[in-house]
């Protein structure tokens, strides 16, 4: 549904107007439709520099869980011969399927999305929108054609992009996750540059393919989370296969001609001849260089709020990040503009929470609702072969909240029973419970590493909602048999399970 050329009869051409595609603003375009208010939502659908098609938030999501899964089938394909299960022909792994597949879904979720948003009354363009005035957006749509609109309402939701790394050979060599689909062979040797989420993902994807993989560990390795669960996911990855340099940065990348490279399985990223070289300087200063098929980065993501005229009207974002300065209602320092999503300040970025923070968002502007979004306490999933989820504070960050010695750690390794049979990784799974001491140990985290472990632990982010402590977990019935029961049953502190461990014992 295209936006009338004629003014409204109101003030403004719109009640309210989205910048950006991300699912917060999606969120809030529709549940503002359905107070009966004029809604313009924009997003241009502009592919990367690599041809990448580019979806929604939520296609994101949907993409890092069917890379998961494309990893966790060959796991199952080898667990499956100790279940009794034999193969006629030799198991092998088409890339080009895979991509056609998940590239013909995103094609298919857009078009549903369309189609969803004429339903409920909302206007959508596919153009990029500029703030030229308090509440004028210049919109240039994909042919460069310029008009000016007006809203009584500005939401910006233009989410994040990925960080560079600004060396030389970056932006002629290397890609970044969305751009790994785009590829027309296997990835082949890769070599992940940081420890984020993103970029874990990306590695253990490509590593349970069976592919070559290398992550650079530039700088942290899962900033933000708890810290000895992120040494775990390493540890675990490393057993798989993947390799790690630690204290390192990158100098350059160049392309170089290899006659070992003509492998289909380690074809060079976008068919170029050669293989790329990548320099490699230590913490001592010693200089290593190391040959791959790709490079793909992944050391954060900065809002992208750059181009859509903030500055113009006062909007205070942070410089180093972009990311956009909020008040408890997603308010910015302009009254009438607001952000959602991955583009605010000092918030953790999920899915769910941007919808979550949208909805209420459109209540409190046009259904007269006061309830504002609580964003501690968020559940958030990092899709690893091993799945890590989390929930409010890691180990480290409650110490430093509460004092360490208010602070008790609850901890245990586990088995999943489905994967006894095939004598898969005994005990590398693992949760930890974080207390409150002082609060009738409240629990104020919750950490999961193993199958499923997102699912797990939804339920039990809505108890921590509720106050969850210890002493009602431990009063919890755990199901029988299953992994989540593991949770039901921690009755040894960290401090007294480690030195079980020390002897031998856990």
């Amino acid at each position: 549904m295209d936006p009338p050329d004629t003014l409204s009869p109101g003030l403004y051409d719109y009640d309210l107007l989205v910048i950006g595609g991300g699912s917060g603003g999606l969120a809030v375009a529709k549940e503002a439709a359905g107070f009966m208010k004029k809604v313009l939502f924009l997003d241009l659908l502009a592919p990367s520099p690599r041809g990448a098609e580019r979806g929604s938030c939520s296609d994101i999501d949907s993409i890092r869980k069917f890379l998961q899964q494309a990893s966790l089938l060959r796991q199952a394909i080898q667990d499956s011969q100790k279940y009794g299960w034999r193969f006629k022909q030799e198991v092998l792994h088409d890339w080009s399927e895979l991509v056609q597949a998940v590239q013909g879904q995103v094609r298919s979720a857009s078009l549903e999305l369309k189609r969803e948003l004429r339903s409920c009354g909302v206007s959508h363009l596919n153009a990029h929108g500029r703030i030229v005035a308090p509440r004028t957006v210049e919109v240039t749509d994909v042919d460069g054609r310029k008009r000016r609109l007006t809203a009584e309402t500005l939401v910006v939701a233009t989410g994040t992009t990925p960080q560079c790394l600004c060396i030389p050979g970056e932006t002629e060599y290397c890609i970044t996750s969305k751009d790994l689909l785009s590829l027309p062979r296997p990835p082949g040797r890769t070599l992940v540059v940081g420890g984020s989420a993103e970029g874990l993902e990306c590695a253990g994807f490509l590593s349970g393919l069976g592919l070559p993989v290398t992550v650079a560990l530039t700088p942290d390795l899962l900033p933000g989370f708890d810290q000895k669960t992120a040494r775990k996911i390493e540890n675990h990855m490393i057993v798989a296969g993947v390799d790690f340099l630690y204290r390192c940065s990158l100098s350059k990348v160049e392309q170089t001609k290899d006659a070992t490279s003509g492998d289909s399985a380690a074809a060079p990223q976008q068919g170029r001849e050669g293989t790329l070289r990548v320099t490699v300087i230590s913490k001592e200063g010693q200089t290593l260089q190391k040959d791959f098929d790709t490079v793909l980065v992944a050391v954060g993501r900065k809002a992208c709020t750059s181009d859509i005229g903030l500055e113009s009207v006062g909007v205070q974002r942070c410089r180093d990040s972009g990311r956009i300065l909020v008040n408890e209602r997603d308010q910015t320092s302009v009254d009438h503009i607001y952000a959602i999503g991955s583009v605010q300040h000092g918030r953790r970025s999920a899915t769910g929470l941007s919808v979550h923070a949208g909805k209420l968002l459109a209540r409190r502007l046009y259904g007269g609702g006061s309830v504002l979004c609580d964003y501690t306490c968020v559940p958030t999933v990092v899709l690893t072969p091993l799945e890590y989820a989390a929930c409010g504070l890691s180990e480290e960050k409650a110490k430093l909240t509460f004092g360490e010695a208010n602070v008790e750690a609850y901890h245990s390794h586990y088995w999943p029973l489905e994967w006894i049979l095939p004598a898969r990784n005994k005990n590398s799974c693992y949760v930890k419970v974080v207390c409150h001491i002082p609060d009738h140990e409240r629990v104020v985290g919750l950490h999961i590493m193993g199958p499923n472990a997102g699912d797990i632990l939804q339920g039990f982010a809505a108890a921590m909602k509720c106050g969850l402590t210890k002493q009602q977990l431990d009063a919890t019935v755990g199901i029988h048999p299953g992994s989540a029961q593991v949770l039901t049953s921690l009755t040894q502190t960290q401090r007294m399970s480690e030195a079980l461990m020390v002897r031998g014992n856990c």
